[in-house]
């Protein structure tokens, strides 16, 4: 049965999807520097579109250099002059629970304007508000916690490490799950006693204008949080080359972490950037099946298939093969596609029609590429609005380029293995190195094979289920640096290395004898 064919909402929606529009939108975005709500300086605006109609719903200022430039001014004398640096853990960390708190209160709110803006399924909207408030307990827990090194040389050396902000830090952030990655950054930043300039992805500047208020409600001074909207090759090459801005953290496509790479060279700039992925997940014939679909369905499908660590490539043992891509393909033609308000859709509309266009490719090109066994198209009851069909294609070759190319859309390649040997081969494949998924219940072979794959992170029998604790990054084409834990707090201070010495020290006495007579 195809989707258009399975007797669900989807057969009584309308021809026309019309998006739930939340009551109370702005009448523009703005962006907010040193405290206030401003426009850009030369006027310049970017239109916002809703993904299910894609028209325009409001304006959003368009940054360029000069109101960079004005951001990073007020971040500089809010780190320079300003009480947040200098701040005691304990009194940052009480403003960090107060940002919690605000978020948490305000998470139907949150997650309505965020589904609005991205197209994301209101029931998963929901669950990134929650982890947004999630990250900004955490670090308001571990500044409180930390403990940094001590080493004694008895009766002769004492050796410590004294912990500073580095400054300010320039944010660059995605459209996908905006709120929730955006809290990702902020909190170890602000945490650590850096002040901020973030410029959110130009698709979703919805939910980032609603940061200032709950920072300026929750006691964050003025000029520690700044957000300047733009596109990147305005607002966000501006910010990575500002010469007063000490590190970057930057979350996006890997062409463009390239990119920013080399604009921080010239002024030495720290870098974190987690950047795409085209992750594996390898199925054993010993695996749980009944999870193992579970859970391979739910990490490509979930989100839209807008994930950094969807696992994108499935890679299943020849003798349970068969069995898996015909149950997972009579999974995926049942998943509801729908009108993102809807509590009952489980994908909803692709951010822009831009991003509609590449996937859609893509979706072509697999068709000479691989066995289509569900999707490969746009629904037939939802005419307008970014939505794709959950499409799988099974038989893929490993040069395939739906196979080695990141679709970041409801896109799945399936491909068979003989041995751990070629299964090994087939994950590590690829540029990327994000994630992996290993389902075995093998467990020598969980460990081991988990440690020959070239990812920055595995998870062997689940999907995508984060330790705060842990550090999130990736290998090879995903990423450079790692955040998380005490990592995120270690990008953004400087340690710094005091010796005290306790007693006489030998020093060998240059230029102390008298020069001989001739």
């Amino acid at each position: 049965m195809t989707t258009q064919e399975t007797p669900t909402t989807q057969a009584t929606q309308p021809a026309t999807p019309i998006p739930h529009i939340p009551e109370g939108l702005p009448e523009r975005i703005q962006h907010y520097i040193g405290g206030a709500f401003v426009d850009s300086v030369g006027g310049e605006t970017f239109d916002v579109l809703d993904p299910v109609s894609n028209e325009t719903y409001v304006q959003a200022a368009a940054g360029q250099k000069a109101d960079i430039d004005l951001a990073v001014a007020a971040a500089r004398k809010a780190f320079d002059e300003g009480p947040w640096p200098r701040m005691l853990p304990r009194a940052r960390s009480r403003i960090l629970n107060k940002i919690a708190d605000i978020v948490e209160s305000r998470d139907a709110r949150l997650a309505e304007l965020e589904s609005f803006d991205s197209g994301l399924p209101i029931t998963q909207a929901l669950g990134q508000a929650q982890r947004a408030a999630e990250n900004f307990r955490f670090f308001a827990d571990l500044i409180v916690a930390q403990a940094d090194d001590t080493y004694k040389v008895p009766g002769r050396q004492l050796n410590y490490v004294n912990r500073k902000p580095k400054g300010v830090a320039g944010l660059i952030t995605p459209w996908n799950t905006p709120f929730m990655l955006e809290s990702w950054k902020l909190a170890p930043a602000l945490a650590s006693g850096c002040t901020v300039v973030l410029k959110p992805a130009e698709f979703t500047p919805l939910s980032a204008s609603l940061w200032a208020d709950i920072f300026r409600e929750a006691g964050v001074p003025d000029g520690v949080f700044n957000l300047v909207n733009g596109l990147g090759e305005e607002a966000g090459d501006a910010l990575v080359k500002h010469t007063d801005v000490q590190l970057i953290s930057f979350t996006g496509e890997s062409s463009t972490g390239q990119l920013i790479f080399a604009n921080c060279a010239p002024t030495l700039k720290g870098m974190s950037m987690e950047l795409g992925g085209k992750s594996p997940a390898v199925i054993f014939a010993d695996a749980d099946l009944d999870a193992a679909l579970d859970s391979t369905l739910f990490g490509v499908f979930s989100l839209n298939g807008e994930r950094c660590t969807a696992g994108s490539r499935i890679l299943v043992e020849r003798p349970v093969y068969e069995q898996f891509i015909e149950r997972y393909a009579a999974r995926a033609k049942n998943i509801v596609v729908g009108d993102p308000h809807d509590p009952k859709t489980e994908v909803g509309a692709l951010v822009h029609p831009e991003h509609f266009a590449k996937v859609m490719s893509y979706v072509e090109i697999g068709k000479s590429e691989g066995r289509l066994l569900a999707g490969g198209g746009r629904p037939a009851h939802l005419p307008t609005g970014n939505y794709v069909e959950p499409t799988v294609f099974a038989d893929v070759a490993p040069d395939a380029r739906i196979f080695q190319e990141e679709i970041f859309g409801p896109v799945v390649a399936i491909t068979p293995f003989d041995t751990e040997e070629e299964a090994l081969e087939l994950a590590n494949g690829v540029k990327y190195g994000l994630a992996a998924y290993i389902w075995t219940s093998n467990l020598e072979r969980a460990h081991t094979f988990a440690q020959a794959v070239d990812s920055g992170m595995v998870w062997l029998n689940s999907h995508n289920v984060r330790d705060l604790r842990t550090p999130f990054g990736g290998v090879k084409a995903s990423g450079l640096g790692h955040e998380g834990g005490y990592r995120s707090l270690d990008f953004y201070s400087d340690q710094q290395a005091v010796h005290i010495t306790l007693g006489p020290v030998h020093t060998a006495r240059f230029g102390a004898n008298a020069p001989a007579a001739h």
